[in-house]
């Protein structure tokens, strides 16, 4: 196996409490001898007695997916040696080039951080990203948490994700993770993970789980608490933090997506949503309409809901064309408490 091409000012595998930056290599036209840095701290607490899990920590997998950067930004600051049993990894700019220009891609090489995995130690430097986390952080991981969210044009229910998976004990152990994290909705998908920092980690045999935490490309005070508590339910779940999990005032509702239920426009215009994200909707019952800005006398086109379910997703830019997902309606999860 090829080494990573990344250089890292603190030691990974230290005791204590440590800030610092994973770098790589970046010549371009303004910066000739360059580089990208990734801030990340470990916090690892091997001496007590109990759990030694490493739990890894990402978010900025999507540049403009803010909720938990900031939801780590705020735990790295506050957690302190002596609050951890084992290992706790923050990287919370995991694709810093689409992070600092606040894009969900990489302004440097178009990369998508979510289908660059398993990476490669000579490629472009999104995929050296991937490699890194892959090869150096991976194999220190027992947990992954990486948290998503909308970014500027989609917005969500705040929920925890996982995927049905054909190993039965991984399976069982990500699902009890999934109710711990406790978040307003619990989704388990299944769909095909290659490239993505999903499948890299579930084929390793990690205990993986995600986020769609909001979105609009901005920040909301509620949502960050609901990434901050999920974040400290999943410490405590594992002996992390040997504190009680905070129980939310209601229980997660556990809904699925099916394939079909992705309402997706055929037309360029004016996207105006007809049922708001979290209502309840019938089949055939209008989720959102398009309308023509070049004629006054054309009639918006109507999107029906194509089964009963709960409007889980919907489009945030005004305008919208063909492809562009308008809207998603989940269903109940036959997965309960």
């Amino acid at each position: 196996m090829r080494k990573s091409r990344a250089n890292i000012t603190i030691d990974l595998d230290a005791k204590g409490k440590h800030h610092g930056h994973i770098c790589f290599a970046k010549s371009v036209d303004d910066s000739a001898w360059g580089q990208i840095r990734l801030p990340v701290t470990v916090i690892r607490n091997d001496s007590g007695s109990g759990s030694s899990k490493t739990l890894l920590l990402v978010a900025g997998n999507h540049g403009d997916e803010y909720e938990g950067m900031v939801a780590q930004f705020k735990l790295a600051q506050k957690l302190q040696k002596d609050d951890v049993r084992g290992c706790v990894i923050i990287l919370p700019c995991l694709n810093f080039p689409a992070v600092a220009a606040g894009m969900r891609t990489s302004p440097l090489d178009g990369g998508n951080m979510n289908r660059a995995f398993d990476g490669d130690a000579g490629g472009n430097w999104t995929q050296q990203i991937a490699y890194f986390v892959t090869t150096e952080l991976l194999p220190r991981a027992d947990i992954v948490l990486d948290m998503h969210s909308g970014g500027k044009t989609l917005d969500f229910i705040p929920s925890a994700v996982m995927h049905r998976l054909e190993d039965e004990k991984q399976m069982r152990e990500t699902a009890a993770a999934l109710k711990a994290f406790a978040a307003p909705v619990s989704m388990v998908l299944e769909e095909d993970t290659s490239g993505m920092l999903d499948g890299a980690a579930e084929g390793r045999g990690k205990i993986f789980i995600s986020t769609e935490l909001g979105g609009r490309g901005s920040v909301v005070a509620e949502r960050v608490a609901i990434a901050e508590n999920g974040i400290h339910n999943v410490m405590a779940h594992f002996g992390i933090i040997d504190v009680p999990l905070q129980k939310s005032e209601t229980p997660t509702r556990f809904l699925d997506t099916p394939a079909e239920n992705f309402i997706r426009a055929t037309r360029s215009g004016i996207y105006e949503p007809l049922a708001d994200l979290g209502d309840t909707v019938a089949e055939g019952d209008p989720v959102g309409q398009i309308w023509d800005f070049h004629n006054l006398c054309t009639a918006p086109e109507i999107y029906p809901a194509p089964s009963d379910g709960v409007v889980y997703a919907r489009h945030v830019p005004g305008l919208i064309a063909p492809g562009d997902c308008m809207a998603l309606v989940a269903v109940a999860s036959e997965m309960r408490e």
